[in-house]
């Protein structure tokens, strides 16, 4: 990567804070030597973690003692965040002084201060929260993963638009093939906005490459390439993979402890394990994009870890060197459809 890129970093959000960010930062530093960090927060914790790393000498601090809690209501965070680490950050994206905003702090906060703030791109009534999902050949797009619990047809319809700009900018697919997640893939079942958002994507099949509803059970099949949902559907569908995958490694260390051939064997595959394991960790995908926003504004678990923050940061810096915002106006603004 040899574009300069400088990112905004909440500092004070996680429930790791702020050593995960700071170390993650350090991580992907390594990654993307030309990357340079804002970091916001309590200046007497956040500075000797920073002189550990030398990787980080040039990054910024610029101090605050408010923070945005994890239980904060979007509505009191919107309020009285100005000046905490969260609304600061954001701002920074919006004075064009940071490319990208990343932070593991409160999702409903930073979503309610990042539309404020950043404001929703001309044409999109609701920004919606993306993701990367793992599947069996490769990565799916999903969203929306928790912004908007109640939708409309129109709603799912402009998630689709932007899910498609998604996987083709940031995720190189050139025609991404598009599903609505729905409880059947017969066009009469399902609840009625969706089935009506089924009918209004099918009619602009000339912009979209619309293929139909898909079931849960065959996100991880890989057969689209963006999954759209509401924001409640979504974000269990998420929450309950992540939950399966903690499942599977925990029965797979189980079975290969359980004798004295088991632990033979796990010696022998062990390498296969790792890489499996690999491609399991939740850690990997961390990492949630606020679509539709007039800035990068990256969400991070709020459990995550180092590794885990580093690649929400990847995801932020994908992003940027993508041109992603520029690019999605320029699509949405071609769209024959009244959004």
């Amino acid at each position: 990567m040899t574009q300069s890129i400088h990112l905004s970093l909440d500092a004070m959000g996680g429930d790791y804070a702020p050593q995960i960010v700071i170390e993650g930062a350090a991580q992907s530093k390594i990654r993307y030597p030309n990357l340079r960090f804002s970091f916001f927060g309590n200046k007497d914790k956040i500075f000797p973690l920073v002189s550990s790393f030398e990787i980080l000498k040039n990054s910024s601090i610029i101090h605050t003692d408010e923070i945005i809690d994890a239980n904060e209501k979007p509505s009191i965070a919107v309020r009285k965040g100005k000046n905490s680490s969260m609304g600061m950050a954001i701002q920074l994206v919006k004075s064009g002084k940071a490319d990208a905003i990343v932070s593991a702090g409160n999702t409903g906060a930073l979503m309610a201060m990042s539309k404020l703030i950043l404001r929703p791109m001309e044409g999109i009534t609701r920004p919606a929260i993306a993701a990367y999902f793992p599947t069996i050949v490769g990565e799916s797009c999903m969203l929306d993963l928790g912004a908007n619990i109640e939708c409309d047809e129109k709603n799912l319809v402009q998630f689709a638009f932007m899910g498609q700009a998604f996987a083709n900018i940031v995720m190189g697919i050139k025609d991404p093939s598009i599903s609505l997640l729905n409880i059947g893939e017969e066009e009469q079942k399902g609840l009625d906005y969706i089935k009506e958002a089924s009918k209004i994507l099918y009619s602009l099949d000339k912009q979209i490459n619309y293929k139909g509803f898909i079931e849960g059970d065959k996100i991880a099949k890989g057969i689209a390439d963006v999954i759209i949902a509401d924001g409640f559907s979504g974000n269990i569908s998420l929450k309950t993979a992540e939950g399966t995958a903690l499942l599977v490694t925990s029965y797979l260390k189980r079975a290969l402890t359980s004798s004295l051939s088991s632990k033979l064997g796990y010696f022998f595959a062990k390498k296969a394990i790792n890489n499996f394991k690999l491609q399991m960790d939740p850690r990997k995908y961390n990492g949630a994009v606020f679509l539709g926003l007039n800035g990068v504004a990256v969400k991070s678990h709020g459990g995550t870890d180092s590794f885990g923050f580093a690649n929400a940061i990847g995801v932020a810096v994908d992003m940027v060197r993508y041109n992603f915002i520029s690019d999605l106006k320029n699509k949405i603004s071609k769209i024959e459809y009244t959004l």
